[in-house]
């Protein structure tokens, strides 16, 4: 059986199949589900990236959790990072006293979980943890600690469940490395 885009999409290669990525997202939730037991974490997706990540890693979290998202842009269209971050939408929930966990589908140079985790501990959480999906740190441009980290990549530029390329393949279930970005549309 080929892979899901092998005829549909030449210009991408896939890296993790979908049963990697489900063996992933359980032991990062069972990684969680040790360190809260007992607690009530609030997770903050990152969007867009993260909500299907998220979306899998919340459904096997056992303590009960409630969900927000924060929207930060770094890429734009592009394929690399404009090294500014802005949040184009904040949190709704009041994290004061609370135990959050930002949820990350990739690390790559750093600055946008620093500049989200900086943002939230401005709050005053009892504590803030850091998960993703995807860890890059060949990229690292500043120093980001991470708690819980999926799989460790090298530096290629990968696309599929939820991250995306100019807001395409987004819906593909595995992980994906784009070989050719596609046409910019101006």
């Amino acid at each position: 059986m080929m892979n899901e885009a092998a005829t549909k999409e030449p210009d991408i290669r896939q890296v993790i199949t979908p049963a990697e990525i489900t063996a992933i997202v359980s032991r990062l939730a069972a990684n969680i589900n040790r360190d809260y037991k007992g607690k009530r974490p609030i997770m903050v997706g990152v969007l867009k990236g993260s909500f299907v990540f998220m979306a899998d890693l919340m459904r096997k979290i056992k303590p009960p959790v409630e969900v927000d998202f924060v929207r930060a842009a770094s890429y734009g269209c592009g394929t690399e990072s404009s090294g500014t971050v802005r949040i184009t939408s904040d949190i709704e929930h009041q994290v004061f006293g609370r135990d959050v966990i930002i949820v990350e589908d990739i690390i790559d140079t750093g600055l946008t979980v620093q500049y989200i985790a900086g943002h939230l501990l401005a709050k005053g959480p009892a504590s803030l943890r850091v998960c993703t999906l995807l860890d890059k740190p060949s990229r690292r441009m500043v120093d980001c600690h991470v708690d819980y980290v999926g799989v460790t990549v090298e530096d290629r530029f990968l696309v599929g469940y939820g991250l995306d390329c100019a807001e395409r393949y987004r819906n593909l279930k595995g992980l994906y490395e784009l070989v050719k970005p596609p046409p910019v549309k101006v």
